[in-house]
């Protein structure tokens, strides 16, 4: 089967081309597994913190890709509720060990033993792939595959961080960053708090006007200063900056919630100016975003069909996923990014 290997951990600048194409033998799906065809695989910057090292693959040579869709050729010994000819969906969340205090208690995204789709086990930038039965999530009728892919992670981290906003209907909300995930978290916050105003800020103008066209009431550069504090902001971006000036527009007893696996060193100095006063005081509050559950992933998919939930996208042919990288992590960006990997 054709898929595209990351071999070595490299920055992009010095490697523009990351991925390398390659034959992998079809797997076989072992006891609980089931095997995909894949369609789709959507384009996330998680994948640039894989190839640039910020959250490296335990081994090498991995198949990235953690947005998949695709059909089920086979089916393991022991699968019952997934059979052969279903359409499914792999997220973010590839295992969990389904014993431990937080999988005991509906947080199985903290487990100590969660696997990465795409980090710990091959993804979906390739034609065939192989999961976890348990882990693989219905698709839709009424989505296709390519509006589907984005939803599994930018769709689903998207709506975790929403929900951990606390945000009330009326209240005003900030989003940082303006790609796969604010999108969908814009649309998402129209449909579930109509009154809910969204302001947005990007360094890019272009993602500046691409907010306003989908309902943003203001947007603005990452200095800027909202036209009012605001209760709650989410973070989507890679860097430092972005969290500081967040801090900032928050209103007393706002809360800033992070989503983002890791944040890029680049500017982490801009942390010293962290001011105390300024940023911190009157019960503002941080909160990361950690993975997300396969019930963040079924409840936002049944979300997206009912509520007409559509991503922007772009799409590409698989053998075409270095440059999907290279513009991701050069910020051309509106909407989402999808690999076409089966007609």
């Amino acid at each position: 089967m054709k898929a595209m290997l990351l071999n070595t951990i490299a920055s992009l600048a010095e490697n523009p081309t990351p991925l390398d194409q390659g034959d992998l033998p079809v797997p076989e799906p072992g006891e609980g597994e089931v095997l995909i065809r894949v369609s789709v695989c959507g384009v996330c910057h998680t994948e640039l913190d894989e190839i640039e090292g910020r959250t490296p693959p335990p081994q090498l040579p991995v198949v990235p890709g953690h947005q998949v869709v695709g059909t089920v050729e086979r089916v393991g010994a022991g699968v019952e509720d997934v059979g052969v000819g279903d359409r499914v969906g792999v997220a973010w969340i590839f295992s969990s060990c389904g014993e431990c205090e937080y999988c005991r208690s509906d947080r199985e995204n903290l487990c100590p033993e969660f696997r990465a789709t795409g980090r710990d086990a091959h993804g979906g930038y390739a034609e065939y792939m192989t999961a976890p039965a348990d882990f693989v999530h219905p698709i839709p009728a009424a989505l296709s595959d390519a509006e589907a892919a984005p939803l599994l992670c930018a769709g689903a981290i998207g709506y975790r961080s929403l929900r951990l906003t606390g945000l009330r209907d009326g209240q005003r909300l900030g989003l940082t960053g303006f790609g796969a995930s604010g999108h969908l978290v814009l649309k998402m916050v129209r449909h579930k708090f109509p009154n809910t105003p969204v302001y947005v800020f990007s360094r890019n103008p272009a993602e500046q006007e691409f907010a306003r066209s989908l309902g943003a009431v203001w947007a603005g550069g990452i200095e800027d200063t909202a036209p009012e504090p605001l209760h709650a902001i989410i973070d989507t971006t890679p860097v430092w900056k972005p969290i500081v000036e967040a801090l900032r527009n928050l209103a007393p007893g706002g809360r800033l919630v992070v989503n983002a696996i890791r944040k890029e060193s680049v500017d982490q100095d801009y942390l010293l100016r962290l001011d105390y006063p300024t940023h911190l005081w009157m019960e503002k509050e941080i909160k990361s975003v950690a993975n997300v559950t396969r019930q963040d992933v079924r409840e936002f998919l049944a979300l997206a069909a009912e509520a007409n939930l559509r991503p922007e996208y772009q799409e590409y042919p698989l053998k075409e996923a270095n440059r999907a990288l290279v513009e991701l992590r050069r910020g051309r960006i509106r909407g989402a990014k999808v690999l076409r990997v089966a007609s």
